[in-house]
């Protein structure tokens, strides 16, 4: 008989769950208020969604004197199915964050198609969808994670494919789901070969069975550990699971491919890290090769990817950010990927975390500017900030120094300081073909980033246009600016989880 068939539930401290239950309670809350609100006072259910996620993300503070669990084993209160530790903490913030500037952003293409986009299924959907993010770096048993997973993904789908009568919507919000459906069954698969191998779903419980596995079984775990992480490398978008990403950042609304960029990698890449780093420390001559072809791949078919966009023809602004974003997932792998090589893996996930950290800072405010400047101009082509700077200099400024940050080029220092930083993980890993790659994908990215930067300050052709900024998305770019460049200022606040570990 199972583990968990034995256990007996201990009682549920509130305090320690608070961050996802409060997003999903208001999610509920919203959903059910819709009934009852006129269309004239809509509006409404989107500064309570904002005030939800803002006290989500306020009560990981009492959370931060020291690690605390949940939902634990009656007979080892050490083996528990939710933890809020350092690295939950620090992954909790970041998807709750991202979700709460995505919520300012979503505000404004809300008003403007009101017609096209439903506002109590939208924000009953958004705020589900970072419930299970938020819940998922603290689960600490395959199947909370999993489940945790589903939640996260399932309300994305329907969030790409939301609006009314746009075929491109659906069709991305299809593929979307086709692959990551076909994706978490692998998972599952793999799962259930671990669980026949282990007897357990814990994950700690997981990494002292696994090593002691008979020679007939050492096949079947193998092949689990390699299906288990299939799905969390497709939340990643790594190679060849990114083809979905393209279609659907382009086909879905604006702050939904900014949420996917940022919470949905977060998503993926903190499950990756548990499965591997917690779970599966024993296998690591499996999953460490693995990881570090997959992100070696990545960064580099994202960035030819992206470079084949030729920023100065009639390209899609949003299609260059979402092939930006594979690049940049293969950047946050190499780490994950040192840590099968170190000694002590926990800083080379600290490495993956600080990056995560400024890359949620400064993508999700590029993807702001692209919400502004596409409601001007609809089409929202690379072509169309030629010239942003005569028309908002500010803005103009802003977009600039998000793309710079991404580079890795000063005034950008937050971005040139993680680069570093995951760079030598890679070299202190004994991984320095890694490291020559990302070198030159580095170089590769500079092409595109820098075009782009250059094209906002260039003459504008004709009159230079008058963008209409509303205050959510006034804000959501002002606090994205002034994040990166606080940042940038001190990264220390962000590179010290790469000297000190999460774990």
């Amino acid at each position: 008989m199972s583990s968990l068939a034995q256990s007996v539930v201990q009682s549920v401290d509130w305090l320690t769950i608070a961050p996802p239950t409060i997003a999903a309670v208001v999610g509920l809350v919203v959903l059910v208020a819709d009934l009852f609100v006129g269309d004239h006072r809509k509006a409404l259910l989107g500064w309570v969604s904002v005030a939800g996620l803002a006290v989500s993300v306020l009560a990981l503070l009492p959370l931060l004197d020291g690690d605390r669990s949940t939902f634990c084993l009656a007979r080892d209160a050490g083996v528990c199915s939710y933890t809020a530790d350092r690295f939950a903490l620090v992954i909790q913030f970041l998807v709750l964050g991202g979700a709460l500037l995505a919520a300012l952003l979503s505000m404004t293409a809300l008003k403007d198609a009101r017609r096209e986009l439903p506002e109590g299924e939208f924000w009953f959907l958004l705020l589900s969808s970072a419930a299970g993010a938020a819940l998922l770096p603290a689960s600490r048993d395959l199947a909370t994670l999993i489940v945790a997973l589903e939640i996260a993904s399932l309300p994305a789908f329907a969030l790409v494919g939301l609006r009314y009568g746009d075929r491109r919507s659906s069709e991305a919000a299809l593929k979307f789901f086709l692959s990551s459906v076909t994706a978490t069954a692998v998972s599952l698969m793999g799962i259930s070969f671990v669980y026949a191998v282990t007897g357990t779903l814990y994950l700690t419980e997981i990494a002292d069975g696994i090593q002691n596995v008979d020679g007939q079984l050492q096949t079947l775990a193998q092949a689990g550990v390699v299906l288990t992480l299939v799905g969390f490398a497709f939340k990643t978008a790594a190679v060849p699971f990114h083809f979905w990403v393209p279609d659907t950042y382009v086909g879905a609304p604006i702050p939904v491919a900014a949420y996917l960029s940022v919470v949905g990698k977060a998503v993926g890449f903190s499950g990756l890290i548990l499965v591997t780093v917690v779970a599966l420390p024993s296998y690591a001559d499996v999953w460490g090769p693995a990881l570090a072809a997959l992100a070696a791949l990545t960064m580099t078919v994202g960035n030819v990817g992206a470079l084949r966009q030729q920023v100065t023809r009639a390209y899609s602004a949003v299609r260059l950010l979402a092939w930006s974003s594979v690049g940049q997932a293969g950047y946050l792998l190499v780490p994950i990927a040192a840590a099968a090589y170190s000694d002590d893996a926990q800083q080379p996930i600290g490495s993956t975390v600080a990056y995560a950290l400024m890359y949620a800072a400064v993508n999700l405010g590029a993807f702001a500017v692209a919400a502004l400047v596409a409601r001007t101009k609809p089409l929202n082509r690379v072509s169309d900030y030629r010239g942003l700077y005569a028309a908002s200099p500010l803005t103009a400024l802003l977009l600039g120094f998000f793309l710079l940050c991404l580079a890795g080029l000063p005034p950008g220092i937050i971005g040139l300081f993680a680069k570093v930083t995951v760079f030598s993980a890679a070299v202190d890993a004994g991984l320095g073909w890694l490291a020559v790659v990302m070198a030159v994908n580095v170089v590769i990215a500079l092409f595109y980033y820098l075009q782009w930067t250059a094209l906002l300050f260039r003459a504008p052709e004709g009159t230079p246009e008058k963008y209409r900024a509303t205050a959510p998305l006034t804000a959501a770019i002002a606090l994205t600016g002034i994040l990166g460049i606080a940042l940038s200022g001190a990264p220390q606040l962000v590179l010290r989880f790469a000297d000190t570990g999460l774990f």
